[in-house]
């Protein structure tokens, strides 16, 4: 086929490449776009989406059970699984087709189909024809689900987070492996849906927190409705009945399905990145300024999954917009704090510095979600909030496990960005009662002043 050129070159149409494919036209420059499938998001089609949908069908069933205690009766609760999934499906349809309509919009000239495969630093391979980039490249082609080696005997009980919003019924039983924020928002929700969950992990951490104490309060909060099993290595082996069996040192669990939450590398195995001249680390992964998303003195740029770096929607698509307009002339941003949600309940949230890379001289301090009156008013009162602060008064981080915890973890990362010092977060107008009265709390705690 003839070979074709433009200024910037993106590969992927998911988040990321759609933002870069923006950012960059958006200056005027000649942008190409590779997509090997049909285009659209991770987070609308197999992830941030169809998960919160079936959170919010977990929450319905675990708050109708609850209202007794409001002095509200509801009678028996029963969940239709098939139900439950027909709006899953149907409300994540929805979120798709506003993406594809996005995708959709990039005139058919633009886009190459095929996968990319570099031949040279500023070019690559989409089958038999050659595109050449002449200001940059943008890798934007995401991650993967992967399975562990361990599950290989029951293999067809298996599910990851691209095939687990395709079943019609709920699991008698299911076991999550891996304790981050995909494993446990997942594994509540199905407990939730009269699923008797089991989440197992090598670690001892959940949902992505560092801080010691916050951890210790999450996992008894989450315990409450799973069975967690931390800081074991399991065996998995198939039942006479077509189950499958788990067994760690101090317990066992039978179950119907597995679901695999072991993380998702970037999805960078057929670009040939070899051939670019690009600093991989020991992943494969190229490094990339956080500010620029360039590699190093090159013209590729990495946004989104593709680049192993805060794996997180709001990341994916500044990043795009970042590396796309970069590579059309623009200039470097800021890095904003990192932030990260599980949207269990309660939010296990971490923003800014994390507790394992704070200074030396840094101050914490922390408020209890049942010292709040709001959260015990509403019958969530398990939690922690603990606040970071360096030797400058500022505030430089958070670990938050708490109800309304993304709310607080916005508060958060807007006043560390802003570099507010912690004496001016806690002067601030904390309405009563609210759960950001948490953050006041947490505040002058952290400051020494009696609350």
């Amino acid at each position: 086929m003839d070979p074709r050129d433009c200024d910037v070159l993106i590969l992927g149409a998911g988040t990321a490449g759609l933002k870069a494919y923006k950012a960059a036209t958006a200056r005027g420059a000649d942008t190409l776009i590779v997509e090997r499938g049909p285009g659209g998001s991770t987070c609308t089609r197999v992830g941030c989406m169809p998960s919160k949908l079936l959170i919010a069908a977990g929450r319905a069933a675990h708050q109708a059970r609850g209202a007794a205690a409001f002095g509200v009766d509801t009678g028996a609760v029963t969940v239709d699984a098939a139900r439950v999934w027909q709006r899953v499906r149907a409300e994540r349809d929805r979120f798709v087709r506003a993406v594809l309509d996005e995708y959709h919009a990039i005139p058919a000239d633009r886009v190459v189909h095929g996968t990319a495969r570099f031949c040279a630093a500023d070019a690559v391979m989409v089958g038999d024809r050659r595109v050449t980039a002449r200001r940059g490249i943008v890798i934007a082609t995401g991650g993967h689900p992967i399975v562990p080696e361990l599950l290989e005997p029951v293999r067809h009980l298996v599910h990851t987070h691209e095939t687990i919003f395709d079943l019609d019924t709920l699991p008698r039983a299911l076991a999550v492996i891996g304790a981050g924020p995909l494993g446990l928002e997942l594994g509540q929700a199905f407990a939730r849906l009269d699923v008797d969950v089991t989440v197992i992990d090598d670690g001892q951490n959940v949902g992505g927190l560092k801080d010691p104490e916050v951890n210790r309060a999450a996992v008894a909060a989450l315990g409450r409705e799973m069975t967690l099993a931390l800081g074991v290595e399991a065996e998995v082996s198939a039942t006479d009945d077509g189950r499958a069996r788990l067994t760690w040192d101090g317990g066992d669990a039978i179950v119907d399905l597995i679901l695999a939450a072991t993380g998702r590398p970037p999805s960078l195995a057929e670009l040939a990145l070899e051939t670019t001249g690009v600093a991989l680390d020991e992943h494969g992964t190229p490094e990339f300024d956080a500010r620029s998303h360039r590699c190093g003195d090159s013209a590729i740029f990495v946004a989104g999954d593709a680049g192993a770096w805060r794996p997180v929607l709001h990341e994916a698509a500044r990043g795009g917009r970042i590396a796309g307009d970069v590579a059309a002339g623009g200039k470097p941003q800021r890095r904003l704090p990192a932030f990260a949600v599980a949207f269990t309940e309660p939010n296990l949230v971490s923003v800014g510095r994390d507790f394992d890379s704070l200074p030396e001289n840094a101050q914490v301090g922390a408020a209890r979600v049942s010292d709040n009156g709001r959260a015990t008013a509403d019958g969530e009162d398990q939690g922690l909030v603990r606040l970071y602060g360096d030797a400058d008064g500022r505030l430089i981080g958070a670990a938050i496990a708490a109800p309304g915890g993304e709310h607080l973890g916005h508060l958060v990362a807007l006043a560390i960005d802003r570099g507010t010092d912690v004496a001016t977060f806690a002067d601030q107008a904390w309405y009563h009662p609210t759960v950001e009265e948490l953050l006041q709390a947490a505040a002058r705690d952290l400051l020494g002043v009696a609350d």
